[in-house]
């Protein structure tokens, strides 16, 4: 059986959805992929990001971790894409992303990949929802396989039951968020495999 090359790909801000990408490799490795570890460039200006002491300070600690280009996304069998919402859909740095893989989508590198969303917000109905569709529509549009969790593990009930992808609201991983991305990037695993024969 061959061995799935997963690109998990974020954006984070303050950190949430970094701990969460992180997370999502770590599970993604221990079910048997090859794993990268991506980040989105970011694209706000350094004088906007200095002025929020939080903000500057985890993209220092980001620092070390690859940015995500088209190529990777033509290397990887599947995704986790991690980003937070930003009223009510992916923030610009991932859609800016997102707007340069016009060649590799257009050559079918995109294609007959599974693909997991997963997201956070400030609060519980800050458009975690929203925003884990409006990606999936974008993912329906490069003719990927969308991997939702569903209900299909008990673990993804115990982390608040989102049936589309793991969010996180107030940076609380906890460890039921823990488990249910570990679910959710095995789950993402196990169809990549099933994909490769």
């Amino acid at each position: 059986m061959s061995k799935p090359k997963i690109a998990v790909l974020f954006y984070s801000t303050y950190g949430t959805n970094h701990a969460m990408a992180e997370a999502a490799a770590a599970a993604a490795t221990a079910a048997g992929a090859e794993v990268k570890l991506l980040r989105v460039a970011e694209t706000a200006p350094q004088s906007v990001i200095d002025t929020q002491d939080a903000w500057k300070a985890e993209a220092a600690t980001q620092s070390n971790i690859p940015v995500a280009t088209p190529d990777d996304m033509a290397w990887a069998d599947g995704y986790i894409v991690s980003c937070p919402t930003r009223f009510g859909q992916a923030p610009s740095q991932m859609r800016a992303f997102i707007d340069t893989l016009g060649g590799v989508w257009s050559q079918g590198k995109l294609a007959n990949k599974p693909v997991t969303a997963m997201t956070s917000a400030q609060n519980p109905h800050g458009g975690q929802e929203a925003t884990i569709l409006g990606l999936y529509t974008t993912f329906m549009h490069w003719g990927a396989i969308i991997v939702a969790p569903g209900y299909t593990d008990p673990k993804f009930s115990d982390a608040g039951g989102n049936p589309y992808g793991t969010s996180v609201t107030q940076g609380k991983l906890d460890e039921a968020k823990k488990a249910a991305i570990a679910a959710q990037a095995g789950r993402l695993v196990q169809f990549a495999t099933k994909l490769l024969g």
